[in-house]
């Protein structure tokens, strides 16, 4: 008895045998550096010599002592909420198109996919920059219309819409997906729909935005959490300084800027949980607000 229940306690460890890569790599790579991050946000550390307890006054200080603090937060902000409806909306649209049974439908979503995997690179950020600057290929063909703009990345009313425009070039999650919510919309519901004399926007509205808000509420809340995070398009862009004039100083480029260019770890990592904690309220609102828009099969 006693050798049988020894062998039936080796059997039960074998799993965990296996799980022991991901469990070290779990907590050595995620749970070890998020409570050390947690810890230095409560202190003063800039890389040299122990930490430096000092309590809330990291936090406090963000709120109001760091006008560049508050400037990045707001030009955060403004990039999510515009550059992500945007991107969605283009990205719906163009799946539309696509759904409407057109020849060589693979190869238009492998290339229209193609800047989602591309548009975060460093590489596309260089080319970004040259694209709308003074003498980048945006200005010239605008030009050819009588229209005279200045370097977009060089001027402080203009520059953060060059990334936008960059974050609604980089559809093609959102529209593949998209794609796939609109193969599964029955088309009997459209065809009886066109019975009762509804036209294609009435059908848009009451049977297609429907159907698809499911969809539409993930794609809201992924791409609204990757815009948060939004970082080498801003670096690289504006060299790295959130220029001109910190109009594109996006939240995690200045949290950047403090910890490996001002060496204040400790403020870095309690701007790095208050960036968790504004997404987690966004998407938690998100959540809170699809009981009154976002319909299921049952």
């Amino acid at each position: 008895m006693r050798t049988e229940a020894a062998r039936r306690r080796r059997e039960s460890l074998i799993p965990y045998l296996f799980l022991a890569p991901w469990l070290i790599g779990v907590l050595a790579f995620s749970a070890v550096p998020i409570f050390t991050s947690l810890y230095l946000s409560f202190t003063n550390y800039n890389f040299i010599g122990t930490p430096d307890w000092i309590g809330l006054r990291n936090y406090i200080t963000m709120f109001t002592d760091d006008p560049q603090y508050l400037q990045s937060l707001k030009v955060t902000l403004m990039y999510v909420f515009v550059a992500v409806p945007l991107e969605l909306a283009f990205a719906l649209g163009l799946a539309l198109l696509l759904n409407r049974g057109i020849g060589g439908l693979g190869i238009y979503r492998s290339l229209y996919y193609i800047p989602s995997l591309i548009g975060g690179s460093v590489a596309i950020a260089i080319l970004w920059r040259q694209v709308f600057g003074a003498e980048g290929i945006v200005n010239k063909t605008l030009g050819i219309f009588g229209i005279d703009m200045p370097s977009w990345i060089g001027t402080p009313s203009h520059a953060v819409w060059a990334l936008i425009l960059l974050k609604v070039w980089q559809f093609g999650s959102p529209m593949i997906i998209f794609l796939a919510g609109l193969k599964q919309i029955p088309n009997d519901f459209y065809e009886a729909s066109s019975l009762d004399g509804a036209g294609r926007w009435k059908q848009f509205t009451h049977i297609t935005v429907p159907m698809l808000t499911p969809i539409i509420l993930f794609n809201a809340i992924m791409q609204m959490i990757s815009a948060f995070q939004a970082f080498t398009p801003a670096y690289v862009i504006s060299d790295g300084t959130g220029g001109p004039v910190n109009s594109t100083l996006f939240y995690t480029l200045y949290l950047y800027q403090n910890g490996f260019g001002n060496f204040q770890m400790g403020y870095a990592s309690s701007m790095a949980w208050v960036l968790f904690i504004i997404i987690g309220i966004f998407t938690w609102l998100a959540f809170k607000s699809s009981n009154k828009w976002v319909h299921y099969d049952n």
